[in-house]
């Protein structure tokens, strides 16, 4: 019995810019619009939405296949996508105009399609030329240069309902052939839309990119504007074993605290009641949110338990920026802040829990054997601490997020990684703390709880 009246697979296979393809020819497009039209026609209980790998009419995409009929479509553009949902999903009538064509003669296509493809991988082979598989990661800073340049210059915000190149050079300080050529590449890469040399924002950019917008990203995704000059030195850091030429967080100015902050907050906003639930604020009259940032954390434990005070210890160049937000989320008489280094300062004594969000990372083991350590005292007994962070499988090799920050933080710090379960045992158990856990969450970091003994 199947679960779904109809089941629909869309091509979406990338394949080499020039090859034909379903993705060239616009199945992107096909796929958003197959599933607002969907759920605005009310058919979602009974049509289920899968993307898939090539259909093997490559020249003739975009292209789909509706089961349990085996109708398939070909040529599908956005426009197409009510007509089919309404006439063949909702009144169980296919849409003859846009029908792929008779089986004997779309089998003999695939087959062709199949057999071109397949010579063709078979004369790259041989030729030796280099694969995609190395290739695109290699030229992967291409497309995020691009991004992060128009980033920096704020050519979102500039081109706002629609501009000419030479109206967003002459706002932004461009030469104007030049910015042509950037705003050119951000359509190429489907950031912007242009129509008769007016740019559009495409809806992304449109939701996160540009001023005014709902969910504007900006402020947090110009941090990595800091992470690209800092991954630069990758090689000088790899060949000296540690950063080169890092500033000292309490000497960096605003242009990489705010974003860097912002990033933090966005992320921490996310996933804070993941980490309350996980956590519990029952029974947590005092907390110390170490090198708090933004505040998200506190915030959210104490909107969790009204009996709750939390206090924020950051560097003084953060702490205006966490006040902000404890006003703006009412909480200024449970939520406080304190000026402190994370790294040499006493925590204080009497906290029921202590929370070390996203900071393990930054140090070095003996570091964080001594930061575990004041954090132990800092509890009252029967007190936990929680470490949320990456954590690398042991063979140090995966999950790739948490392999990849760990180069993050050589290029960024003096000493720090990531680390493995059994290392924050170890800081855990060195600092004297029991009933050690680790507590998986969604995404990329997860918990290691440690208690004081009552």
């Amino acid at each position: 019995m199947e679960p779904f009246r109809f089941h629909v697979y869309v091509c979406d296979q990338k394949k080499p810019e020039g090859a034909p393809s379903c993705t060239a020819r616009g199945s992107g497009a096909v796929i958003e619009a197959l599933r607002r039209e969907i759920a605005a026609q009310g058919v979602s209980d009974t049509v289920q939405l899968t993307t898939c790998g090539s259909l093997g009419l490559c020249e003739r995409g975009p292209n789909l296949v509706v089961y349990p009929e085996g109708y398939w479509y070909s040529g599908v553009r956005p426009e197409d996508v009510p007509e089919i949902v309404r006439e063949h999903f909702r009144n169980r009538s296919p849409v003859a105009r846009l029908a792929s064509g008779e089986p004997a003669a779309l089998a003999a296509e695939i087959a062709a399609s199949r057999e071109k493809a397949r010579a063709a991988a078979a004369a790259r082979e041989a030729s030796g030329v280099v694969p995609d598989e190395i290739q695109l990661p290699l030229r992967g800073f291409m497309e995020s240069r691009v991004l992060l340049t128009a980033l920096e210059l704020d050519v979102f915000s500039a081109i706002g309902a629609g501009a000419p190149a030479s109206a967003v050079a002459s706002a932004r300080g461009g030469a104007a052939d030049a910015t042509g050529h950037l705003l050119d590449a951000l359509v190429a890469l489907g950031f912007l839309e242009k129509r008769n040399d007016v740019y559009a924002n495409a809806p992304l950019a449109a939701r996160f990119l540009a001023a005014g917008s709902a969910d504007d990203a900006r402020d947090a995704l110009k941090h990595n504007l800091s992470l690209w000059r800092r991954w630069s030195t990758l090689t000088d850091a790899v060949r000296a074993g540690h950063a080169v030429d890092v500033p000292e967080m309490a000497s960096r100015g605003d242009d990489w605290t705010v974003p860097f902050i912002a990033a933090m907050h966005r992320g921490a906003a996310q996933r804070a009641p993941l980490v309350v639930q996980a956590v519990g604020a029952q029974g947590v009259r005092r907390m110390l949110d170490v090198g708090g940032g933004s505040g998200a954390y506190s915030i959210a434990f104490a909107r969790a338990s009204a009996s709750l005070r939390a206090e924020i210890l950051d560097l003084p160049s953060v702490l205006p920026i966490a006040e902000a937000h404890v006003r703006e989320a009412g909480l200024v008489d449970r939520v406080t802040t304190r000026a402190g280094d994370l790294r040499t300062d006493d925590l204080g004594a009497g906290y029921d829990l202590v929370l070390l969000s996203s900071i393990c990372h930054m140090l070095g083991p003996d570091e964080n054997r001594d930061l575990l350590s004041r954090a132990a005292r800092a509890l009252a007994p029967g007190g936990r601490a929680v470490v949320s962070d990456f954590i690398l499988d042991e063979d140090g090799t995966s999950p790739r997020q948490a392999v990849l920050f760990s180069i993050n933080m050589l290029v960024g710090t003096p000493s720090g990684r990531s680390y493995r379960e059994s290392d924050y045992r170890a800081f855990l158990g060195g600092a004297a703390l029991g009933e050690i856990s680790r507590v998986r969450l969604p995404g990329p970091a997860h918990l290691m709880i440690g208690r004081k003994p009552a």
